[in-house]
């Protein structure tokens, strides 16, 4: 791993930050570790100059936790073009995976044969898994422009990266009628039914030709009630936004600009005519997942894109349903939303009961205009450690030392990043 480079734009982040905490001795150890930890334990270097992250505690490195990981350090690698190279180098690595597999969403570092579970259809030596889920090749795109944006950096933006924009838009278009088109199939034997597709892979019967690209499986690695996953459709949109504007000025490609907006407006079109939902209690809501039948599905989950996270990912609905919807979210009416004696939030079907995700916890709180509910949350994720410094996957609401994964490196990252964004000045992500 990288545990031997020293990172001097990281140490001396963590140290400006650790002044800006003085008194809030807990959270600023938590940071500290979570902090660092990425860097020093997931991430490898390669021979060829990319970059290789792991998830934590499973040696395979998903498209959508290794972009997450490594967002936090974009804030220093704006003085640090090392650090910037080694972002990039991931970006890098992604899109050399996306080029072997679309529909892949964790991949081996060599082609080793190493897997989740060998009986998977379609399984080649470079596959860990093979779940399609559509923000798998959303955040490789977001990454890459936001290291774009904030450091200048353009190494990602290889050959690479123009093929599998090119075979991201295929998949895309081709998964807006998954019944008449797509040849992908998902089928684990001898497992629970949300670790498989029904109808031999195949998932529920989707209505196409609706503007809304098919997910077999949600971030949650779990599969979809209902195909059309809207919030991984709503990150779609954002990602594709961005990369029109890769196009447009990075590669002056017009075509590729415009195949990108021509989707990108299906999509957020599909949304508003079938992903929005009227209730009795909060009004207008979007919902989690449509079949594009009429047949819906009213939770979120914790895992991120969630509908919590709207505000975060970029994606510009309607105020008014949008607001309606975190109401939901955030009430007994969401059945993943949990409350005990020391936390209360999101959790997920993916986890046991009355357990919360600090992923969940965290983006409520970044997405939250109200002084008192942040302190609240910050509070929650310091007393539910457990005494490790680190997040968890997941947290009993009425006992801390019970929780899921101790080594998560996704929440560790997401909760630097909102540390960051409260706790310095310069530190917002540009978009």
């Amino acid at each position: 791993m990288n545990e031997h480079r020293q990172w001097k734009s990281v140490d001396n982040l963590i140290q400006e930050v650790k002044g800006k905490l003085q008194g809030q001795e807990k959270l600023s150890r938590l940071f500290e570790t979570c902090y660092a930890n990425t860097l020093h334990t997931t991430v490898r270097v390669l021979a060829d100059g990319t970059t290789y992250v792991i998830t934590g505690d499973i040696p395979a490195m998903w498209l959508r936790d290794s972009a997450a990981q490594m967002r936090p350090y974009l804030i220093p690698a704006r003085q640090d073009k090392v650090l910037a190279e080694l972002i990039a180098g991931l970006v890098r690595r992604q899109f050399f995976y996306i080029n072997i597999d679309p529909y892949a969403n964790a991949f081996n570092e060599s082609p080793n044969g190493a897997c989740w579970d060998r009986n998977d259809l379609q399984q080649n030596d470079w596959l860990w898994e093979r779940k399609y889920e559509v923000d798998s090749l959303c955040y490789p795109i977001q990454l890459a422009y936001l290291l774009w944006k904030n450091t200048g950096c353009t190494s990602q933006f290889n050959e690479d990266f123009q093929k599998g924009a090119d075979r991201i838009l295929q998949t895309f278009s081709c998964e807006q009628d998954h019944e008449k088109n797509s040849d992908y199939r998902f089928i684990r034997k001898n497992t629970v039914e949300t670790d498989t597709l029904s109808r031999d892979g195949k998932g529920a019967v989707v209505k196409g030709g609706i503007g809304l690209t098919w997910s077999g499986l949600r971030p949650s690695d779990d599969a979809c009630t209902y195909g059309y996953l809207i919030p991984s459709n709503m990150f779609a949109a954002v990602a594709l936004r961005y990369l029109e504007e890769i196009a447009d000025k990075v590669y002056d490609d017009s075509c590729l600009k415009e195949r990108a907006a021509h989707l990108r407006r299906q999509i957020e079109k599909g949304i508003e005519e079938y992903g929005i939902v009227e209730t009795e209690e909060f009004g207008k809501i979007y919902a989690y997942e449509v079949d594009g039948f009429g047949q819906y599905n009213l939770m979120d989950d914790a895992n991120i894109p969630s509908l919590l996270s709207m505000p975060y990912l970029g994606y510009q609905g309607d105020e008014e349903i949008m607001q309606n919807t975190r109401r939901f979210i955030l009430s007994g009416a969401n059945p993943y939303y949990y409350q005990g004696k020391y936390a209360r939030g999101v959790g997920s079907p993916h986890t046991p009961v009355n357990h919360i995700w600090p992923l969940s916890l965290i983006m409520q709180g970044m997405t939250s205009t109200v002084k008192k509910e942040k302190e609240d949350i910050l509070r929650m994720l310091s007393e539910t450690d457990a005494g490790t410094g680190l997040m968890h996957e997941s947290v009993h609401v009425d006992n801390p030392v019970k929780y899921t994964r101790e080594w998560f490196s996704w929440a560790n990252a997401l909760f630097c990043e909102w540390i960051l964004d409260l706790y310095t000045d310069y530190s917002k992500i540009e978009y």
